[in-house]
């Protein structure tokens, strides 16, 4: 970003947004990058940190969860692997091993799930995944912090003499333990521990009969601590490899930090990279707090915002259980400045806020609470003229403070420049400072800079009026309570409600009527031209509402009959394709009672079995010829069709003793003449037979495995 001052950022309070971001952090050095955040001036690096950013939210919500990425602080070790002969200590050998193993873990990760997270994987595409870091430290330090006994041979034969030693310590001081306890030179506690050493408890009388090394006494100075003369030469002994032992030590993690020092800037890497993660997972916590998402990216100077949130309010409202109201807000090269009227209290300098909030906020790579088709830009200036700006520190008035503030607006205003000015004129006579604000507001607009102002002057609202890329607004108030509706609506100046709200508070009608003469008509008139639109748009709204509605349950009306009409369809092609299953299965069925019926009269089995054969075989070649996928279709329509069926069953067979009258009336007479030897099938079905005979209007029809009675009024000539 070109020019951003620090009073933009307090104006807007954006620094209360990077501590609750700063929140969800979950180290100390990721809560310190958080609270750091700026807008970006690159455009690039931007959108990748946003995509970055929403990628994290998204995994959130799927099985491919980004592993953890907890960390300790690395800088302490920084400069110690710059200074030669210097020797880490083993927590920081630890802590940098954990973040070697963590980096390289989600480099993998990411690597592996890039379709999921491109940018996410991008971010870490030219880090090395060096494994050898980790490797070394394991092999000289354990998960406890101690120094593993192979770290080196030395100090594995050391620590193998010192066991030894400890040994010969214990078996010769249990020995002189045994021996004065038996000559009972020795107190009711037998022994204790002085300096990390077992000590015998002596008796104050017999100290000099026992040989050893005099190590303190007790308070009364009635026992005399001594280390038996056989331990305290074996201690002494110890003391020695003991100390060559930590000479080895050092000389095991001096190795190992030299090993580390050529690494030093990959180290740095690691570090920087996990803090970059770590704000990125903030930003995506605080981002699902807030319901927030990445918008669409404009291709042109615009902001479309819809839905927008002031998301500091939002968060507010969201804990106290309270509802938030959100805007619409549009600024495009064809309306760039929106001047925002109406009574205090209706929500205008929210607006202006949520509007200058979400972009700086857009612009540090943090989401923002919008509906996702809204459309955003970059501004290389944002600049705010919110709240009371009156400096005692300067001895300046508001208005004195405010026009040293324009004089900074008018030297950096452009055609990518984003300002705000809240109450814009105030703090003057009413007439000269709108005409003040009226030229200055005429500058920004030939500067084609976008903004948004609120203002209570008429004459701004006139401009707003004349000007082709400048566009009036007011926030909607009841026109019957009087109450805000906080929503912005674009298009027409809002009514400051003067006389109505005072009316309302009850200040007597008299006086009311007095301050209306006492100003210019023509105004009181304008004012209540524009009250009387308001309501106007307000009722229109209503009735908008009502047709859309209305439209909508037609809509949903004629998709409702249309799905109606594609079932019936399914379903009567469900019920032919039974139809035509269950014909198959008669004529297979008789084909069975023939040979059923001719085994009964001859009694032969062989001719049965090859005859069964052939039928099956039949059938099994008609099969084959079907596709998987018919044959699965075939099953699931014959389930359906006989789920529905049953289902039914009852009712027709209620409807059937009603139709029993209509049924036993005479039919109609056929439209075709129908005779012996034609050729017909029956009505919506497939078979096709032909008629052998005709009998009170019904017909033998002859399909040649089997015949059927069928009445003529059920025919129709094949074709």
């Amino acid at each position: 970003m070109g020019y951003l001052p620090k009073k933009t950022l307090e104006d807007l309070e954006f620094y209360r947004v990077t501590q609750q971001i700063a929140d969800f952090a979950i180290t100390p050095m990721g809560k310190a990058s958080c609270l750091s955040l700026v807008p970006i001036s690159d455009p690039d690096s931007l959108r990748k940190e946003l995509l970055a950013v929403s990628e994290y939210l998204a995994s959130f919500d799927n099985d491919n969860r980004i592993p953890n990425h907890g960390f300790e602080d690395l800088s302490p070790a920084f400069q110690l692997l710059k200074i030669e002969n210097s020797v880490l200590e083993v927590s920081a050998f630890r802590n940098i091993a954990t973040a070697s193993h963590t980096v390289n873990t989600l480099l993998l990760f990411l690597k592996k799930f890039k379709n999921y997270y491109p940018s996410l994987n991008n971010l870490g595409r030219e880090m090395e995944v060096n494994k050898e870091i980790k490797k070394e430290i394991d092999n000289v330090i354990d998960r406890f912090g101690e120094i593993r006994d192979n770290a080196s041979d030395n100090l594995h034969t050391l620590r193998k003499q010192i066991q030894v030693l400890k040994g010969k310590i214990a078996q010769s001081f249990n020995k002189a333990l045994s021996h004065y306890q038996n000559l009972d030179y020795l107190d009711d506690i037998r022994e204790s521990v002085v300096e990390n050493k077992r000590v015998l408890a002596v008796k104050a009388m017999y100290r000099r009969k026992v040989k050893g090394g005099i190590m303190g006494s007790s308070k009364t100075g009635s026992i005399v601590f001594v280390e038996p003369e056989a331990t305290l030469n074996l201690s002494r002994e110890l003391q020695n490899i003991v100390f060559e032992e930590s000479e080895e030590i050092k000389k095991i993690l001096s190795q190992l930090t030299d090993f580390l020092r050529p690494l030093l800037d990959l180290i740095k890497h690691y570090h920087s990279y996990l803090i970059h993660i770590d704000t990125l997972f903030s930003r995506a916590r605080y981002a699902q707090a807030i319901n927030a998402l990445l918008p669409i990216f404009s291709d042109r100077q615009e902001l479309e915002l819809k839905n927008a949130f002031h998301p500091l309010l939002y968060r507010t409202h969201q804990l106290e259980n309270k509802k938030t109201f959100p805007q619409d807000i549009h600024l495009n090269p064809e309306s760039r400045i929106v001047v925002i009227s109406g009574p205090n209290a209706g929500g205008k300098s929210i607006t202006l806020k949520t509007v200058g909030l979400l972009q700086l906020m857009l612009q540090s790579g943090i989401l923002i609470p919008v509906h996702e088709k809204s459309r955003v830009c970059c501004f290389d200036s944002i600049l705010t003229d919110i709240g009371d700006n009156q400096s005692i520190e300067n001895h300046l008035s508001t208005y004195s403070y405010r026009l040293k503030n324009m004089k900074g607006f008018l030297k950096k205003c452009d055609d990518k420049t984003l300002f705000l000015i809240d109450e814009f004129g105030t703090g003057s006579d009413p007439e000269l400072g709108g005409a003040l604000a009226e030229v200055i507001l005429e500058d920004f607009y030939e500067r084609k800079s976008f903004g948004l102002i609120t203002t209570h002057y008429a004459n701004l609202k006139l401009l707003a009026n004349e000007q082709p890329a400048m566009v009036n607004a007011n926030m909607q108030f009841d026109d019957r309570t009087l109450e805000p509706v906080f929503k912005l609506i674009l298009g027409e100046a809002g009514s400051s409600f003067t006389f109505e709200v005072a009316q309302k508070n009850g200040i007597p009608f008299n006086l009311i009527n007095r301050a209306k003469k006492k100003i210019e008509r023509g105004k009181v008139r304008f004012d209540a031209t524009i009250a009387k639109m308001q309501k106007q748009r307000q009722q229109m709204a209503k009735t908008g509402k009502s047709l859309k509605e209305k439209e909508s349950k037609f809509d949903n009306e004629s998709e409702r009959l249309e799905k109606l009409n594609e079932k019936l369809k399914s379903k009567l092609v469900n019920y032919q394709e039974l139809f035509d299953h269950n014909q198959r299965m008669i004529v297979l069925g008789n084909k069975l009672n023939d040979l059923a019926d001719r085994f009964f009269q001859n009694n032969k089995k062989r001719p049965l079995i090859a005859e069964l054969l052939r039928l099956v075989e039949s059938e099994n070649a008609k099969r084959k010829r079907k596709t998987a996928a018919q044959t699965k279709k075939e099953r699931e329509v014959k389930k359906e069709v006989d789920k529905e069926v049953m289902q039914k069953l009852v009712k027709i067979r209620k409807e059937k003793k009603k139709n029993k009258e209509a049924s036993s009336q005479p039919k109609a007479k056929p439209l075709v003449d129908l005779k012996v030897g034609d050729k017909v099938r029956m009505l919506d079905g497939k078979s096709v037979g032909s008629i052998d005979a005709i009998e009170k209007q019904k017909a033998i029809v002859n399909y040649g495995l089997f015949t059927t009675q069928v009445s003529l009024d059920q025919l129709e000539i094949a074709r």
